[in-house]
């Protein structure tokens, strides 16, 4: 029998009844510990009062009237970013995939107005990660994202992960128009970009006249201990994908861009119907009064290092399971030795979710407003979970 959900996802069997915080209860009464967070999205955590009234509030007025009209709710989400960013100008999406589709549409019709549309290739890297449309399968280009969704999109540059001479070679090409990167790969296995790295990525693209961008639709939004990723290194993209935590778990993603790299997109050249909503934008707007407060970012800054320090210790106590702890700010990884399935699977067992990504690595995402007591029941149940693997590791 063909099931009515297309079976495009390995499932765990847990379904989520409620949330609160840190906290997820399944349909039995069980209640687990969230270092997921959704993938990244859940940044202020489950049922946060202030989202809950932010979109009750909206919903009792008004859910959506297209962008053939004024939307102010979208007006001062759209200041609010501008303000707290490099860019002068947001168009509102609904999804990180379709942010990666503007960002590339972009790119491409930039030159095509500067007189010069042959330069249409993109640069993209190896263990990237940029949704599942054809845009993003493309521009990520591995055989697991694009086995048998051919012909591709034309137009990107595969390069390996930290080859700098491929990558001076690449950008020299005159068919070259970008750079897209992630500042901190999550699918790829929470591999952080480091400092100096992006830094001549803007430089290399200042001097071939490259545009820049950032695709910090998993590591933007307060997840590193900035606002944005990019701001540790304290340079700026021409385009950034935001998705995610900008919606706190309601569909919302945006596109940021200067003035210059958005010169060709006027109107007509591209639209959404949900995009941008009233709904949406409510709830975008109470998120950013809470990721943007310099002293909320600082609190992430201090948990994120209070839980980095639990995890070095765990990972010394059992080499066996782990390898190491890798990422920034409350996006970290834990590099398995054993098969990071098992890790995760040991998690579910005592009622920890983590999220599985690629180099065998398991991810901590979990939401920015997680406590003290969250981190070290979480460190606990890691514990626990380590000591699982290595005893089915030995009886095997």
């Amino acid at each position: 029998m063909i099931p009515s959900i297309l079976p495009t996802y390995n499932r765990a069997p847990l379904s989520f009844v409620s949330g609160e915080g840190a906290w997820l209860t399944e349909a039995d009464g069980r209640r687990f510990l969230d270092f997921g967070a959704g993938i990244a999205v859940n940044a202020l955590g489950h049922a946060h009062p202030a989202l809950v009234a932010a979109l009750t509030e909206q919903a009792g007025k008004l859910w959506h009237v297209s962008n053939l009209y004024q939307i102010p709710q979208q007006q001062a989400l759209a200041d609010r970013l501008v303000a707290e960013s490099f860019a002068d100008t947001v168009f509102f999406t609904n999804s990180g995939t379709e942010s990666c589709e503007l960002a590339v549409k972009m790119a491409r019709k930039y030159w095509h107005d500067a007189g010069q549309p042959e330069r249409t290739d993109i640069i993209t890297f190896e263990g990237s990660f940029h949704g599942r449309s054809s845009a993003g399968i493309a521009a990520a280009g591995s055989e697991k994202m694009t086995k048998g969704f051919g012909p591709l999109l034309p137009g990107f540059v595969h390069l390996p992960w930290g080859d700098h001479d491929a990558l001076r070679a690449a950008a020299a090409q005159e068919t070259v128009g970008a750079i897209l990167i992630e500042p901190v790969q999550g699918e790829g296995g929470i591999r952080p970009l480091p400092d100096q790295y992006l830094k001549g990525l803007r430089d290399l693209c200042d001097e071939h006249g490259l545009l820049l961008i950032l695709d910090e639709v998993q590591c933007g939004m307060g997840r590193t201990g900035r606002l944005f990723a990019h701001e540790w290194a304290g340079v700026a993209p021409d385009i950034m994908m935001v998705a995610k935590g900008i919606g706190g778990g309601f569909p919302l993603g945006a596109v940021l861009a200067t003035e210059r790299a958005a010169s060709g997109m006027t109107a007509g050249t591209h639209g959404s119907t949900y995009g941008g909503n009233p709904l949406g934008c409510a709830v975008g707007c109470a998120v950013m009064e809470h990721v943007a407060d310099p002293a909320f970012l600082a609190e992430v800054r201090r948990k994120s290092a209070l839980l980095r320090q639990g995890l070095e210790g765990l990972v010394a106590a059992h080499p066996q399971v782990f390898e190491g702890v890798r990422g920034a700010g409350l996006m970290l990884g834990l590099k398995c030795r054993a098969p990071n399935t098992d890790v995760l699977q040991a998690g579910y067992d005592v009622q920890l979710i983590t999220v599985p990504a690629a180099d065998n690595v398991i991810r901590l995402l979990p939401p920015l407003t997680l406590t003290d007591e969250d981190i070290a029941e979480a460190l606990s149940r890691l514990e626990a979970a380590a000591r699982q693997v290595e005893t089915r590791r030995e009886t095997a």
